[in-house]
Formats: structure tokens, C-alpha cells, sequence
């Protein structure tokens, strides 16, 4: 296989295993309002959650072509890895404890946006560090995550759920990238 095809299977499997959180938050958001405001909150949080989104990626993408940055973004992903591993071997969905203020609809769709943009590090940083410096498949993988959380939130989380076994590839997909990602830096730093 070539380099190019094994990095995107690393950040479909990434994609999959970690889009699905977010896309959980938005709908405990939008489901506080009727259906009316329901559909605009959902369209307009992830519109700026988008947006975000795609800064951080390219951001994080620069900022792991530094020495030294590579290590601690390959620290990072161990520790996601560790948290994911918990949830897999528990097989518990984390609860998330999200205050939702329901009175006011600029509010939720700042919820949504403020929600996305702290969960989505470990989809950011897994996906980035997976692209490496090929641009085309960080752009793929950025548009797989938002097209997840947008439409397939649902379905993903239910093929999950039934095939327990792609927790286990996509942990296994992150654990390489931090790998990779601390072993680059420690052959350039020693």
C-alpha cells in the first residue's frame, strides 16, 4: 500500500471513531427547542463549529511540522488514546454534563459552537498528525469529520455500538499516529 492510502484509512478510522461525540451535543442542544428553531440552531452551530474547525486543522497542521510540537501533539493523542481506551474496555458512552440554556436562541447556537470547538481537539489533532504534510487528505479528512457530525452522527454511533471492533482499529489508528508523531520528533531531537 502506498503512503498516501494507509493515511487515509488512519483518518477515516479517526474520523469515525471520534466525530460522533460532537454531533451528540449538538442534538442535546437543539433538542431543548421546538422544532422551528431546532433545524436553525443545528445549521447555523455547526456553520461556525465549521468554520472553527477548519482554522484549528490547518493550525494544528502547521504547528506539527515544528520540532518539538510533534512530541507534544504525540502526548496528547497517547493521553486520548488512554481516554478512549477506558471508554472501549468499560464500553460506557461518556455522560456529558452540558448546561443548556434553552431561553435564548443566539445562546444555543453558542453552545453548539463552544462545544464543538472543545471536543474537536482530539479529532483536529488526530486527523492532522495522521495527514502529515499531504494537504489533499487533511482537507479530506477535515470534510469526512464535519460531514460525520453533521449527517451521521447517529448511524456512526450505532455501527460502533454494534461492531465493537472498530473502537479497537480506530484506537489502534490514533495510538500509530502519536506514535509516529513522538518518534519523529525524538530521531530529529537526539
Amino acid at each position: 500500500m502506498t503512503e498516501q492510502l494507509i493515511i487515509l484509512i488512519e483518518i477515516i478510522l479517526i474520523d469515525l471513531v471520534l466525530a460522533g461525540d460532537n454531533a451528540i451535543i449538538i442534538g442535546m442542544v437543539a433538542s431543548k427547542f421546538d422544532s422551528s428553531e431546532r433545524n436553525k440552531i443545528i445549521f447555523w452551530g455547526i456553520g461556525g463549529a465549521v468554520i472553527l474547525r477548519i482554522f484549528f486543522t490547518f493550525i494544528a497542521a502547521y504547528l506539527l511540522q515544528i520540532t518539538g510540537l510533534r512530541l507534544i501533539g504525540g502526548i496528547l493523542l497517547l493521553y486520548i488514546c488512554y481516554k478512549l481506551y477506558r471508554d472501549v474496555i468499560q464500553n460506557k458512552i461518556e455522560e456529558k454534563n452540558l448546561e443548556i440554556d434553552n431561553s435564548n436562541f443566539k445562546k444555543a447556537i453558542l453552545t453548539v459552537i463552544l462545544a464543538d470547538v472543545t471536543m474537536s481537539l482530539d479529532n483536529v489533532l488526530g486527523v492532522a498528525g495522521a495527514a502529515k504534510d499531504h494537504y489533499t487528505l487533511l482537507a479530506f479528512g477535515l470534510g469526512l469529520s464535519i460531514l460525520l457530525m453533521a449527517f451521521a452522527a447517529n448511524y456512526t454511533a450505532k455501527l460502533i455500538k454494534k461492531y465493537s471492533w472498530i473502537s479497537w482499529v480506530g484506537l489502534l489508528a490514533i495510538l500509530i499516529v502519536a506514535i509516529e508523531l513522538i518518534y519523529t520528533d525524538l530521531k530529529i531531537l537526539l
